[in-house]
């Protein structure tokens, strides 16, 4: 069940992004904030009180790895695990760099999900809005039908395929701890960006202020 939720959580994206028009596109950003302040909260909440049970300082090195790890997968993704696109109009060949880094960051993303904590929860909720972004702009910029279903398809699937490995494959439960520190590594640096970039200029926004604060609410109360 957890598998098919996952993957369901991009086909919805996708199936909102069919109907979305430009002025409803630009209120994605509070759904992003809130969605950023979600993953933040169930990380700062769940994970890292997991991986702390025993003290270690390697521990924050492999968090600070995923934090590198993210920021070198940005380089090929532009951002898009936190809504942004960049994909040039007059190209409409297969774009491999942002494919593979995000089903890089996908594919980690599968391995902290346990009936321990409430991951998934955050991860579904993570993930609606950036493939509504990602189907908006592989749609509006004109990428052909079979393209777009094909980039979203593997996107969806590698979450749950990092899953799978991580509940049935011995090997990675000997370096479960230092694989969620990485992932939580990635998830602070993706939350944080969204955060910040919620709010430009650092200018007040009260709704996107409002989302953040309910979405930090939940994940608590989870």
């Amino acid at each position: 069940m957890n598998y098919l939720l996952l993957f369901l959580a991009v086909a919805v994206g996708y199936i909102v992004a069919l109907f979305l028009k430009k002025r409803e596109f630009r209120n994605m950003e509070v759904f992003l904030a809130f969605s950023g302040a979600f993953l933040l909260s169930i990380t700062v909440f769940e994970l890292i009180p997991e991986v702390y049970e025993t003290p270690s300082k390697s521990i924050g090195v492999y968090v600070m790895l995923g934090i590198l790890l993210q920021i070198f997968l940005e380089f090929f993704s532009k951002g898009a695990e936190h809504g942004h696109v960049h994909l040039h109009a007059e190209n409409k060949n297969f774009p491999w760099l942002l494919f593979l880094s995000l089903c890089i960051h996908a594919f980690m993303e599968g391995f902290p999900i346990s009936e321990d904590n409430n991951l998934l929860v955050g991860i579904i909720v993570h993930k609606i809005p950036v493939a509504i972004i990602l189907s908006f702009f592989f749609i509006t910029a004109g990428y052909k039908r079979h393209i777009t279903l094909l980039f979203l398809f593997f996107f969806a699937i590698m979450t749950p395929i990092g899953n799978f490995i991580s509940n049935n494959y011995e090997m990675v439960h000997q370096y479960e701890t230092e694989i969620e520190a990485v992932v939580i590594g990635i998830f602070l640096h993706v939350s944080t960006t969204i955060l910040f970039e919620s709010s430009k200029n650092h200018k007040f926004n009260l709704t996107k202020m409002t989302a953040v604060i309910i979405g930090i609410v939940l994940a608590y109360f989870l």
